[in-house]
């Protein structure tokens, strides 16, 4: 088998921009097309695409963020100014945001378990297809990801549910690396003794 050093090279160093470093511009319409193509490569027992995508670009993330906002109010009516405005930029901090929702559900065949996988690894895959085309990406689940009540806002039906939304744009922001779990941390080796 033949290795791939820049492939290689990229999983060396893969790193997420946080959302509220990002700027535009941002991938036009054809571009995140072509992420999204990409990004439908994975692994999907029984090809059923237990997923689908909603797009957010241009003033209505601003509307949908304010509704968003008037939700987290309801919620919490003391919210403080500073976490007014973190509300009022849910989906502003990027120039385009991809949710990934889930259609996962009961299947004669395909256990609901790894159709949801089949839906986080579709969310990594944009973060993948994004960086190839020179893009910085965010992988985030918010609370409006758990809170159905935001659902008819952000697109999302009934028995659907959030995998992620993928925050894409630019940065002038260096990507800054964090500690790494460590192989003994997370390896179990069975059998073999080399």
């Amino acid at each position: 088998m033949r290795s791939d050093i820049k492939l290689i090279d990229y999983l060396g160093v893969r790193r997420s921009i946080p959302a509220f470093q990002m700027s535009e511009p941002g991938p036009e319409k054809v571009e995140i097309e072509e992420i999204l193509r990409l990004a439908s490569r994975v692994p999907d027992h029984g090809k059923l695409a237990p997923w689908r995508f909603v797009v957010y670009r241009g003033e209505e993330r601003a509307r949908i963020s304010e509704e968003l906002l008037k939700l987290a109010l309801a919620a919490k009516p003391d919210l403080s100014d500073e976490m007014i405005q973190v509300e009022r930029t849910r989906l502003t901090r990027a120039p385009v945001v991809v949710a990934v929702v889930s259609k996962a559900g009961p299947h004669t065949k395909i256990p609901e378990w790894e159709q949801l996988m089949s839906a986080g690894a579709v969310c990594l895959n944009i973060i993948f297809a994004a960086n190839a085309h020179g893009w910085v990406a965010n992988w985030l689940t918010e609370w409006f990801a758990y809170d159905e009540r935001a659902y008819p806002v952000l697109g999302v039906q009934p028995g659907e549910k959030i995998a992620g939304f993928i925050h894409i744009g630019s940065t002038a922001v260096p990507a800054i690396e964090r500690p790494r779990p460590e192989l003994t941390q997370t390896v179990t080796w069975v059998g073999g003794e080399d």
